[in-house]
C-alpha cells in the first residue's frame, strides 16, 4: 500500500495552478510543480517543504515542447514517485484575427493545450488505472462551449479539453480513477494580460477570484465530480448558449468580449 500521496500540477507558478498547489500543501500531500520559471519553482518549493514539511520535486520546463512530457514522466519513474493526483493547468489564450497573427503562437497553443495535455494524461492514466486509484483534474474554460472570434484557436482547444475529460471518465467508470474538467470564466490571474487584451479598470469586478476558483475545483476532484463551472454568472451564461440558434453563437460571443474591451 502506498503511503505517500503525490501531485503533479503544471503551471504551478501563478495563478490557479500555483493556487490549487497551495491546497495540495496544506493537505500534506508531497508535489511536482511544472513550470517554466525555475527560479520561482525553487522559491514555492523552499516554502512548502519549510511551511507544510512535505517534498516537492520541480521541473522547470516548457510543455510546448512536444519532448517534455516524456521527460516530465521518466524524471518521476527515475525517483520512485507515483503521481496519485495530476492537474494538467498549463495553457495559454491570443486574442485577435487569426489571419493577423503569426502561426507559430497558433502551433505553441495546441501544442501547450491539447498535445501536451493529452500526453500527460496517457502516461500517468495507465499506472493509475494499474493500481485503481488516481484523480485527473483538467483545467478548460468557459470558452469551451463555445465559438469565440479573436479568440478561435483558444476557445477550441478547451473544446477538445472538455470533450476529451467527460469521455475519459466515462470509459473510466470502476476502473477507480476520476476525470474532472473545471471550467472557470473570467478569472482574476495573468492570463488576460498574457493573451494581449486588456479588460477596463471598473469591469473587472466580474473576475472571480483564482483562489475561489481553485478551491472549487480541487473540492470538485477529490469528490470525483466531472464536469464543473464555478459561479452562478458562468454557469447561467454557459447553459443559456445551448438555448441559441448556432449561427448566432459566434456573433454574441463577439459582443460580450468587446464589452470588457477598452
Amino acid at each position: 500500500m502506498q503511503k505517500e500521496k503525490w501531485a503533479l500540477i503544471t503551471g504551478a507558478s501563478g495563478g490557479i495552478g500555483r493556487d490549487i498547489s497551495d491546497l495540495f500543501a496544506a493537505d500534506k500531500i508531497n508535489l511536482v510543480l511544472v513550470a517554466r520559471n525555475q527560479p520561482k519553482l525553487e522559491s514555492i518549493k523552499n516554502l512548502y517543504e519549510s511551511k507544510y514539511g512535505i517534498k516537492v520535486e520541480v521541473f522547470a520546463g516548457d510543455l510546448s515542447d512536444r519532448l517534455s512530457p516524456g521527460k516530465i514522466y521518466d524524471s518521476t519513474k527515475n525517483k520512485s514517485i507515483n503521481i496519485n493526483y495530476l492537474v494538467n493547468n498549463a495553457g495559454f489564450g491570443d486574442y485577435g484575427e487569426f489571419v493577423k497573427t503569426d502561426y507559430s503562437v497558433y502551433e505553441k497553443m495546441i501544442e501547450l493545450n491539447i498535445l501536451s495535455l493529452t500526453h500527460l494524461t496517457h502516461l500517468y492514466l495507465k499506472d493509475m488505472v494499474e493500481r485503481k486509484e488516481g484523480k485527473i483534474l483538467n483545467i478548460a474554460s468557459t470558452a469551451a462551449f463555445q465559438p469565440i472570434p479573436m479568440l478561435n484557436v483558444y476557445s477550441s482547444t478547451k473544446s477538445y479539453v472538455l470533450n476529451f475529460s467527460e469521455a475519459l471518465n466515462n470509459e473510466l467508470h470502476g476502473t477507480g480513477v476520476s476525470v474532472t474538467v473545471l471550467c472557470p470564466g473570467g478569472t482574476k490571474t495573468n492570463f488576460h494580460n498574457a493573451a494581449g487584451f486588456n479588460i477596463e479598470k471598473e469591469k473587472k469586478s466580474y473576475l472571480m477570484d483564482s483562489k475561489k476558483v481553485a478551491k472549487i475545483g480541487y473540492t470538485a476532484m477529490m469528490n470525483g465530480k466531472c464536469l464543473i463551472i464555478p459561479g452562478l454568472l458562468n454557469k447561467i451564461l454557459t447553459f443559456s448558449v445551448r438555448f441559441a440558434p448556432r449561427f448566432l453563437i459566434p456573433g454574441i460571443s463577439k459582443k460580450v468580449m468587446e464589452m470588457t474591451q477598452k
